[in-house]
């Protein structure tokens, strides 16, 4: 059997059309199926106010994330293309992230998880633009002032910055200028935010921000059957997917391999505050679902042969049979 990618990666206008509708027609199969979600067990103050207004499982909750989503596709679309993650244009990584998240219906009424995703996209572009630049405190600030504001909506998120600080020796970029400068991006936000609650509410205690409860040990047997095999199969195919894609990066530019490293980095570390923090598991999926859509799409789009086709293929039928799976019991 012969499979090519290649009218995928670069489809016509009709054809990319028509395959974001069928993500959309995916998404709202959960909708119209009543298969509804629940809210993470904790959640801060401004992401209740925001699910006061967008009940969960409405309509009006489930087209306000599709279009915040298609937001986010579309800055992940420019984010590829101004730092060249993948050296040639692709529709790949859009059709990707789209599809991941039509088909995680636990994300379809978490509205704080896609606005935290839109500013963490834009903190990426202020780092990736760090390159070699150990005097980036522009930079540095603001990529960390857009995650801090991000932690107000999912307050784990802020321990991405010390990864961040990380990405900063990757992309040699770290100094005390950068570091400093990244402090005081993750604390503005915070002074701010906590100045105004204390002119508001002046008997409102602090401590209450401070303290991010740890609740780790996040069991298999809390997944049902499809749900652990779906988690596995597609885990299997992201590692597949890095092998393929470490043995073309010689190809790429140095910021490139760069870039793809801190993304591979930035991923585990994802997945283990998703243990760490299991009550808000369901939060950091959409931040998952932008970094496996970029580094899976590496290889698929770059190296266009007939295992990466059927890799393809059966990773968009495994989605396709873990929704169809929702509708019986496992």
């Amino acid at each position: 059997m012969r499979v090519s990618l290649k009218n995928l990666i670069i489809p016509s206008i009709p054809l990319a059309v028509f395959l974001v509708i069928l993500c959309f027609v995916l998404w709202m199969s959960a909708f119209i199926g009543a298969r509804n979600s629940t809210l993470p067990t904790e959640y801060t103050t401004i992401v209740a106010s925001l699910q006061s207004i967008f009940v969960a499982n409405s309509l009006l909750s489930n087209v306000t994330c599709i279009a915040l989503t298609l937001l986010n596709a579309f800055l992940l679309a420019q984010i590829n293309n101004r730092f060249t993650i993948i050296r040639t244009r692709t529709f790949l990584p859009i059709l990707i992230f789209l599809l991941l998240l039509a088909t995680w219906n636990q994300t379809h009424i978490m509205i704080g998880s896609h606005l935290v995703l839109t500013l963490f996209i834009f903190a990426l572009y202020y780092f990736f633009s760090m390159a070699r630049d150990r005097k980036a405190s522009e930079e540095a600030f603001m990529g960390s002032f857009l995650i801090s504001i991000g932690s107000m909506l999912i307050n784990p998120v802020i321990f991405m910055i010390p990864v961040c600080w990380i990405g900063f020796m990757m992309f040699q970029s770290f100094s005390l200028r950068t570091f400093l400068a990244s402090i005081f991006g993750m604390l503005a936000p915070w002074i701010l935010y906590l100045s105004v609650m204390y002119l508001l509410q002046p008997d409102f205690s602090f401590l209450k921000y401070f303290i991010i409860d740890i609740n780790s040990g996040l069991s298999i047997s809390a997944f049902s059957l499809s749900e652990t095999i779906y988690a596995a199969a597609i885990t299997i195919i992201m590692i597949i997917s890095i092998f393929g894609m470490y043995s073309i990066t010689n190809s790429d530019a140095i910021n490139t391999r760069n870039i793809l490293n801190f993304l591979l980095f930035l991923l585990i570390t994802l997945i283990i505050l998703s243990v760490i923090f299991r009550n808000q598991f369901i939060s950091f999926l959409p931040l998952i679902a932008l970094v496996y859509a970029l580094l899976i799409s590496h290889p698929l789009t770059l190296k266009q042969n007939n295992f990466n086709g059927i890799l393809f293929l059966v990773f968009c039928l495994i989605n396709i049979a873990f929704v169809i799976s929702k509708y019986f019991t496992f």
